[in-house]
């Protein structure tokens, strides 16, 4: 995630805020020149200008979901009938907010779901709606569980990712992080491994990949259902740290995809941030050339995963080890081997053909 700053008086700005704290001034994310944006009324407050002198001169308005302090992104009021952002717009399904306790829940989802958009806009992927797409297109279920009812999973299915409301609930989703014997799970990681269910349907199987894609993860084609219940009784094969990301990554080729490609997003969204304040690793005297880490070009930019590999992984060892001096688990629990990298460069490659179509 890059820094912004007020087009009014220059105050760092970060991409959730709604107000600058230095001037006052309202504050808009405008997503087709990925600015975070003062603002001035116009049309009795109905509208907005936008400071940064990119925007286009025609005034703007708030995706309908302001209104409940869970989006800030901005839309064309030139735009009749489209009430709700980029982002938004592929929500079907969203807590009921006379529930106690749902607003906060929701907007952390939210809060997770822009940040995916983000990086799927910064990587010009491709996207359709329902409408564009009946049958295959992007949507969101964002559910609570029914009592008496079997709890709801986070899950995909041709292009509707349903995100369970209780994965918003720290204890909760620490506890099944715990019982799950998982070294990771977040929101933002939830919605990074659907949204890859989603892009191997659309760019690869329905794409120009199928076959590459196989002879790296796997056959696709063995029972998904057979595979989960194997794995779930048997657990991770010996060995499976030397090819795989993770533990869920074992079970199926199309699990192993969803998890690399989630670890590619998180991976250029945080060399980003990195990239963002300058963050450099240095070589010290006496340590290996290989902790030398430095990001010249913003990483969504960057041609070659190597490129990107080079400035990860000295970045990790350095950030692990800072959270080690604190007490804390490892900001990376996660071991990249050359087989889990040329996994990740064919996701790279992958998104880099669909940039340029």
């Amino acid at each position: 995630m890059q820094l912004f700053s007020c087009q009014s008086c220059d105050q760092v700005l970060f991409f959730e805020n709604t107000a600058c704290e230095r001037c006052g001034h309202k504050l808009g994310y405008l997503p087709t020149i990925n600015s975070l944006s003062a603002l001035t009324s116009t049309d009795g407050g109905l509208a907005w200008h936008a400071l940064d002198p990119r925007a286009d001169d025609g005034p703007y308005r708030f995706c309908a979901n302001h209104a409940h302090d869970a989006c800030n992104w901005l839309i064309p009021a030139s735009q009749q009938g489209q009430e709700f952002c980029i982002a938004c717009q592929f929500n079907r399904t969203i807590p009921n907010l006379s529930v106690p306790g749902n607003l906060e829940r929701w907007r952390k989802i939210e809060v997770a779901k822009h940040r995916l958009f983000y990086t799927l806009l910064r990587l010009h992927l491709p996207m359709h709606t329902r409408r564009e797409d009946p049958r295959d297109g992007l949507v969101f279920d964002f559910l609570d569980d029914v009592p008496h009812e079997t709890p709801v999973m986070t899950g995909h299915q041709n292009g509707l990712i349903t995100i369970a409301l209780r994965e918003a609930d720290d204890a909760q989703r620490e506890k099944m992080r715990m019982e799950m014997g998982e070294h990771y799970r977040t929101l933002l990681g939830h919605f990074r491994h659907e949204i890859g269910h989603y892009y191997w349907n659309l760019l690869v199987r329905d794409g120009q990949w199928l076959a590459q894609c196989r002879a790296i993860f796997g056959d696709d084609r063995m029972d998904y259902q057979q595979a989960l219940q194997r794995h779930y009784e048997n657990g991770p094969p010996k060995g499976w740290r030397t090819q795989y990301v993770s533990e869920y990554a074992t079970c199926h080729p199309w699990e192993d995809f969803a998890e690399t490609w989630a670890h590619y997003l998180h991976i250029v969204s945080t060399l980003e941030t990195a990239w963002a304040y300058g963050m450099t690793v240095r070589e010290q005297p006496g340590n290996p050339h290989t902790l030398r880490a430095m990001m010249t070009d913003n990483p969504y930019d960057v041609a070659t995963f190597d490129t990107i590999a080079q400035g990860w992984l000295p970045l990790t060892y350095a950030v692990n080890s800072l959270n080690r001096s604190m007490g804390l688990a490892d900001f990376y629990p996660f071991v990249l081997t050359p087989a889990i990298l040329r996994k990740l460069d064919f996701i790279h490659q992958l998104v880099q053909a669909a940039r340029t179509q």
